[in-house]
């Protein structure tokens, strides 16, 4: 299979692990809603494809892509090992740039400016707004054990303001869902999953694959990844939900425990790529899912320690753009909190910094003159401010990650190849210069997105 700019989909002769094929099974169908034409409403069955059950799944991984695995988990384990104060800043970027970009890949598209008002309240911007759903969700499913309740908490945190979705937030699905073709019936869909009363046990079965902690890291969130996107066990939010729970199996299992990496940024700039290796896992064979997140994880990795060394260089910037506030002073404090809260009225210094009114409005206007943060909204009460530099730094990640998006189907032994000399270097400063800690061990249920594993 090609993309429109004629590239391999998935690459022939590439890595493979064998795994069982989705059975095909014909259910009957009727509409619950009239709609559509003549064939939608006459429409009496439908093939469905059943997944496997996983729960003791032993994919064999060729050696190449295990190496490759291997190098994605060293990558990762480096920068989540940044320490000092600067380890929370990179936290929290990393999840709010795997939100925007798993946003992205079921064309939810806001500027980095819309997010940063959305995350203040401001839901101007639907996108937005679902991005920082998003963000709550994974957020949700990082910190708990990987079981239903807390995939099902999660989803409820992403669809709860959704005005359509709303009603089955949080539920496992009770109809028949599908990816693509007709908007009124399963007619010529891409993609039509399991019926609803196999949601349940499949998701308990895969719940039991997440949990192990026999298997290759990057292997077993690639896998539970897909098999998720194929039980498709929401009415919406599948994928947002389902990236989210291969960040999670990577925290489960220990290899980040205070980042996200922002795998989705990569797999955003190769979407029909990425979506051409769930149809490769369902048809037996999950080498290529595996080798794309293992190259994202990598990529993403390397590209976030840069961001985590221009992290530490801010601060000392944004002190000598103001004029070195003396220390104590009400410059000093906001400059100082900037790195973890920098998105802020000034309602909120005032609130969280002890700071008076005029300290307030004296220090943000000469933050803003000296241009270390800048004003979100074009209203002249209440305005929402920004630090431009980390708001600046959120998109340009991203947009590094999606450069090096053609690594992604590049063969095995590959994997720096499209990187620049100069950002290679660039890289291994930031990584080396980072405090280290010490080492430890819907319509009837229809995507609206056709294609999409949403």
């Amino acid at each position: 299979m090609y993309d429109e700019a004629g590239e391999a989909l998935v690459g022939s002769g590439g890595p493979r692990v064998v795994v069982p094929g989705h059975e095909q099974r014909t259910v009957a169908w009727r509409q619950v809603h009239r709609g559509g034409t003549v064939d939608d409403r006459t429409l009496r069955e439908v093939s469905v494809s059943i997944p496997p059950i996983v729960a003791e799944l032993d994919p064999q991984l060729p050696n190449d892509l295990l190496a490759e695995c291997d190098l994605a988990v060293r990558a990762i384990a480096r920068l989540d090992e940044t320490g000092g104060p600067h380890l929370r800043p990179l936290a929290t970027l990393l999840l709010r740039a795997e939100s925007v970009a798993s946003s992205k890949i079921e064309h939810e598209d806001a500027s980095i400016e819309d997010f940063a008002r959305a995350l203040h309240g401001v839901k101007a911007n639907s996108s937005a707004t679902s991005m920082v759903a998003a963000s709550g969700a994974m957020d949700r499913l990082l910190h708990g054990p990987i079981d239903a309740a807390g995939i099902t908490a999660a989803h409820h945190l992403l669809m709860a303001d959704d005005p359509t979705e709303r009603g089955y937030a949080g539920r496992w699905r009770e109809m028949q869902n599908w990816i693509g073709g007709s908007d009124h019936s399963p007619r010529n869909a891409l993609y039509v999953p399991p019926p609803p009363d196999l949601v349940e046990p499949l998701m308990g079965d895969l719940v039991r694959f997440a949990r192990r902690t026999d298997l290759p890291v990057i292997a077993q969130a690639a896998i539970a990844h897909a098999q998720f996107e194929s039980i498709h066990p929401f009415t919406d939010g599948n994928g947002r939900i389902g990236r989210a729970l291969a960040a999670a199996v990577i925290r489960e299992r220990g290899v980040a425990q205070h980042v996200v990496i922002p795998i989705a940024s990569a797999l955003v700039a190769r979407r029909e790529y990425y979506f051409a290796t769930l149809d490769e896992y369902r048809a037996g064979d999950a080498g290529p899912i595996v080798h794309a997140f293992a190259r994202s994880a990598l990529v993403a990795s390397q590209e976030a320690a840069l961001t985590a060394g221009r992290l530490v260089a801010m601060p000392e910037q944004w002190h000598d753009l103001a004029g070195t506030p003396r220390t104590g002073s009400a410059t000093a404090v906001v400059l100082a909190s900037l790195p973890t809260a920098p998105i802020f009225t000034a309602d909120d210094l005032e609130t969280r910094l002890g700071l008076s009114t005029a300290a307030t409005y004296r220090a943000i206007e000469r933050l803003a003159g000296a241009e270390v943060i800048r004003p979100l909204t074009t209203r002249t009460r209440n305005q929402i401010w920004g630090t431009g530099d980390l708001l600046d730094e959120l998109h340009d990640l991203g947009v590094r990650i999606g450069a090096r998006a053609g690594e992604l189907s590049a063969p095995p032994g590959a994997a720096a190849a499209g990187r620049s000399t100069v950002l290679q270097a660039a890289a291994l400063r930031a990584s080396t210069a980072i405090p280290l800690l010490p080492e430890t061990p819907p319509s009837q249920g229809i995507d609206r997105s056709p294609g999409s594993p949403r």
